[in-house]
């Protein structure tokens, strides 16, 4: 049974996704795979496509997974992007934590 194409909406996250990761120096097929990886789970997420996996459903969105990801360093995200994070989960006594107490605390 061929599969349906995907939506006017999902072409243009699709190519938007790869003209992204080709920008950054990947190589195309790396850039069309993982477009392609991010487009399906979105489906999932949303409920368009027919089968998904748990993670696919369960897990944290991909926007938000790359935005997480996206200020890796060598020391990882900053005492500063700790503390807004624990600000926002409203963990008591971050004022007086530090770094790897911070990480701690918010889970990661």
């Amino acid at each position: 049974m061929p599969q349906r194409a995907w939506s006017q909406k999902r072409e243009r996250q699709y190519e938007h996704i790869k003209e992204g990761r080709e920008e950054r120096g990947r190589s195309e097929d790396v850039a069309e795979e993982i477009a392609a990886r991010t487009v399906n789970k979105e489906r999932a997420r949303s409920g368009e496509a027919k089968q998904r996996s748990r993670t696919s459903t369960k897990d944290i969105s991909s926007g938000r997974r790359g935005g997480l990801r996206s200020h890796k360093g060598p020391g990882g995200r900053t005492k500063e992007q700790l503390y807004a994070e624990a600000k926002r989960k409203g963990i008591e006594g971050r004022s007086k934590m530090n770094k790897k107490e911070l990480e701690r605390a918010v889970g990661r």
